[in-house]
């Protein structure tokens, strides 16, 4: 069996050797102290291999080869720094005020909506990242968890069958023990001290899952019961855990479901912002450097434009090009597809063939066609309608 190779490099913060992939992922549990320390102290990454016996272990390499392994299709998640949070609250009020600096790079957010992201994770509040399909809510999420670099759990909500099961767990039949049950992980979660759970997909989860969690969520409450009976074992929150949720808010998102009430506020709501055509322009720069400027430069315009004539009510285009969409683009850029190529493929599956010159379809290729000529989207409508 094939194992995904992995090379991390060690990142020195204060008395702490934390190890990290190229795509943010964190490996210092896996690692000894003795092994990180040395790594750093030597310049040298460390690589999981795999012995004979299929067990994994840890190899100092050279720091080319964390190089060589850094995707930069993936939005670098790495923080700046990371801290220990204090327990003052005049260090608390310090350490937000200058929370900016421990922001990862590629992540594009306004430094009072991350001051105040970092603000509500330090208070142990729950926090919903809210924001229109693709503008980078799970990213930001997964950015405030690195960047506290607390225990984390993920749990996406949006694609569970069974709600009871994810968060509470299951009963189950041994021949030797005989009915037993199986707490979830998500109950391990709330149990750590100082976790961050990242409950991904909210509105689009099942309603049974919401009614679970109103009791885990009312900070006058904070518990699980087990059973929905009454005097059933519960299970109290870990002091300073933290639940930050993702949610798209709005009729035109499929399967997703308006939130209760109730559920909504229980959260602190940070909305994230759609990317202005320069915000986008830089970020495909920063992730695909080796790609021309001028493609990226169109992908970026392309996608704006879409977005702001959906903003503006435009009967012919009901929704625009995500930010995702537009790093898929610059990704295929990147392996040699042309931007029409990638038009093909991203693009114009996601809208509506109907009505052949007037469909929505239609009207998207125009937009891209007309950058595709001059680079410019001048008299974008005079342009011939396809048959």
């Amino acid at each position: 069996m094939k194992h995904k190779p992995i090379v991390v490099k060690v990142v020195k913060s204060g008395v702490r050797y934390n190890a990290w992939d190229a795509q943010g992922n964190k490996y210092t549990g896996q690692i000894t102290t003795g092994a990180r320390k040395k790594a750093y102290a030597n310049g040298m990454a460390l690589e999981r291999r795999v012995n004979r016996g299929g067990r994994f272990y840890w190899w100092a390499v050279p720091m080319a080869k964390y190089e060589a392994t850094e995707n930069i299709s993936t939005v670098d998640l790495t923080p700046n720094a990371q801290v220990e949070i204090p327990a003052g609250h005049e260090e608390v009020v310090d350490f937000i005020s200058n929370s900016y600096s421990i922001k990862p790079k590629g992540l594009v957010m306004k430094p009072l909506k991350w001051k105040y992201l970092i603000r509500s994770a330090v208070r142990g509040k729950n926090i919903m990242m809210t924001g229109p399909a693709g503008c980078g809510k799970t990213l930001g999420a997964k950015s405030l968890v690195n960047a506290l670099d607390r225990p984390n759990f993920y749990f996406n909500l949006g694609a569970t069958q069974d709600p009871r099961a994810t968060l509470i767990g299951n009963v189950h039949f041994d021949k030797n023990k005989g009915t037993f049950f199986s707490e979830s992980l998500f109950v391990k979660a709330i149990q750590t001290p100082n976790a961050v759970i990242l409950l991904d997909e909210l509105t689009r989860a099942h309603p049974d899952a919401w009614n679970i969690l109103m009791t885990v969520l009312d900070q006058g409450q904070r518990y699980l019961r087990l059973d929905e009976q009454d005097g059933q074992a519960t299970i109290n929150v870990a002091e300073g855990v933290c639940f930050v949720s993702t949610a798209n808010i709005g009729n035109e998102y499929t399967a997703t479901r308006q939130l209760d009430k109730a559920l909504l506020d229980r959260f602190v709501i940070i909305e994230m912002d759609t990317l202005s055509d320069e915000q986008e322009h830089g970020l495909l720069q920063y992730m695909f450097p080796s790609v021309n400027t001028e493609d990226l430069k169109k992908v970026s315009s392309i996608s704006f434009l879409t977005r702001s004539e959906a903003k503006a009510d435009n009967p012919r285009i009901g929704s625009g090009i995500s930010t995702r969409t537009s790093v898929e683009i610059a990704g295929l850029l990147f392996d040699g597809f042309t931007i029409q190529e990638a038009a093909d493929i991203t693009i114009y599956p996601q809208y509506d063939n109907d009505g052949g010159a007037d469909s929505e379809r239609t009207f998207v290729k125009q937009i891209v066609q007309k950058f595709m000529d001059d680079g410019s989207s001048d008299d974008l409508f005079d342009v011939e309608e396809e048959n």
